[in-house]
């Protein structure tokens, strides 16, 4: 009877090691691919070379007339205050129809060593679309009141 008490302590013994074992693997994997949302020009630059060897996500605006197309790709300037990034878009699909000038951009991609990041994909938004309208300027896009919600059922 003591043989088989000592062996289910043993085989539990095991088990809880194992079940440890799992955890702290995947806490381990698992922080080696945790990745910031983004990081901006400034903190990509500070990186040192340890940029080189990491997949990034990069955000600025669009320098005004920085951008030069060429079939669905495109090479660009991000700036951010007083620093810029040269970046080289080459991507699968074309950028997105918010990419022009201006536009605050999330670079994708790789910094090489010669101070040029390699985007693989661009996410942008036009900063106009999403800025407040100007004091007495009139409001844009559907405006068409809706009326009272009640009359919008069935006709008796």
């Amino acid at each position: 009877m003591a043989k088989q008490s000592s062996n289910s302590i043993t085989k539990f013994i095991v088990a809880g090691a194992i079940v440890v074992a799992a955890v702290v693997w995947l806490a381990f994997s698992a922080s080696g691919n945790a990745k910031s949302y983004y990081v901006t020009i400034s903190e990509l630059q500070k990186m040192g070379t340890g940029a080189y060897s990491k997949n990034l996500r990069v955000a600025g605006n669009v320098k005004p007339g920085s951008i030069t197309r060429f079939g669905p790709n495109a090479n660009f300037t991000l700036v951010e205050q007083d620093k810029t990034l040269r970046v080289v878009y080459d991507g699968a699909e074309p950028p997105p129809d918010e990419f022009k000038d201006d536009a605050q951009t999330l670079a994708i991609g790789t910094y090489g060593r010669d101070g040029t990041f390699h985007a693989t994909q661009l996410q942008a938004k036009c900063a106009s679309k999403y800025a407040p309208a100007k004091p007495g300027a009139a409001p844009t896009g559907n405006t068409t009141p809706t009326g009272n919600v009640a009359a919008l059922g069935p006709k008796p």
